[in-house]
């Protein structure tokens, strides 16, 4: 099988004139960065994760790139075209990624975080009123939905204006977008509070098919593209602006990398122009606890057994 591209996560091969398959790796990324250490069945958990969740967008008719299964680590999906040139891209284009990653927030937590601690992003503009709390945890008066670029090096967060410009999208387009990401939250939230789980936040990725309709493609709602809470450990308290949560995600590593500094060092370079520091491994007992992770959170959102 001829293998087409690696990225971060997935390993892409060719598999019919208008399918591709996606391969699953154990590998793992925080930051745009792949930690030189591989997680012990994170692939699996992925793959039969996705699927779980594009077997469901069916029932809500939304369109998705997925055909099926073809292993526990692998699926088959439909080919789109994949344009890096902005320029070549615009409103009759069809059959291609859109370059966009879509994040909705629906609490306090992650980069938002970071960018109101540091003013970048003021409690109004997220539509609290004055006073109230923006804390770590605090969930948000309305869900809140970004532009981030797709086939850039490094994610970078756009303004609406220009993501309508790399993207090729309509304004009319683009609110459609919205629409259906809200929608695929709600489905979210509702399956992941039967399980005792907080949907904290999430991103998506769109493409548009052969009669330029919307539809989701790469994957969501797992614990990499995905941010998730334990219900009965998040607490938070309206007197005191605290909030104290349980992260059930990636974002468990990302605090890992935070705790020993790596990312203050990355976010430092980055500023400066600098060469970044390369990533450190794992320790193996953090190693075990992340795969654990992954294999409980699979078996806890789709009901499944691993």
């Amino acid at each position: 099988m001829q293998p087409i591209s690696q990225g971060k996560v997935k390993d892409v091969f060719e598999d019919a004139e208008k399918t591709l398959l996606f391969d699953f790796s154990d590998r793992i990324s925080v930051f745009d960065k792949i930690i030189p250490s591989l997680i012990p069945r994170k692939g699996e958990s992925l793959c039969r994760t996705s699927a779980f969740w594009f077997e469901k967008l069916k029932g809500i008719g939304i369109k998705s790139h997925f055909v099926r299964l073809d292993s526990p680590k692998r699926m088959i999906v439909k080919r789109v075209d994949i344009i890096r040139d902005y320029d070549k891209i615009d409103s009759t284009t069809k059959n291609y990624l859109i370059p966009l990653e879509v994040i909705c927030r629906h609490y306090v937590a992650g980069s938002l975080f970071d960018r109101i601690s540091k003013g970048k992003v003021s409690a109004r503009e997220l539509g609290f009123a004055d006073g109230e709390t923006t804390e770590y945890g605090a969930k948000l008066p309305k869900p809140m939905v970004e532009f981030t670029t797709k086939l850039e090096p490094v994610d970078r967060l756009l303004t609406e204006e220009e993501a309508l410009r790399i993207s090729g999208l309509t304004p009319e387009e683009l609110e459609d977008l919205k629409d259906v990401v809200l929608k695929i939250d709600e489905l979210i939230a509702i399956t992941a509070a039967k399980q005792g789980l907080i949907h904290v936040d999430g991103k998506k990725e769109f493409a548009f098919d052969e009669n330029r309709e919307i539809m989701v493609i790469d994957g969501f709602g797992t614990l990499d593209e995905d941010r998730w809470w334990e219900a009965d450990a998040t607490k938070c308290s309206d007197s005191e602006g605290d909030c104290k949560v349980k992260e059930c995600s990636k974002e468990f590593v990302r605090q890992y990398y935070r705790r020993i500094d790596y990312f203050k060092e990355l976010e430092e370079a980055r500023a400066t122009g600098i060469p970044e520091p390369d990533i450190p491994a794992l320790p193996e007992n953090v190693i075990k606890e992340v795969s654990d992770m992954y294999v409980r959170m699979f078996e806890r959102i789709t009901g499944e057994k691993f």
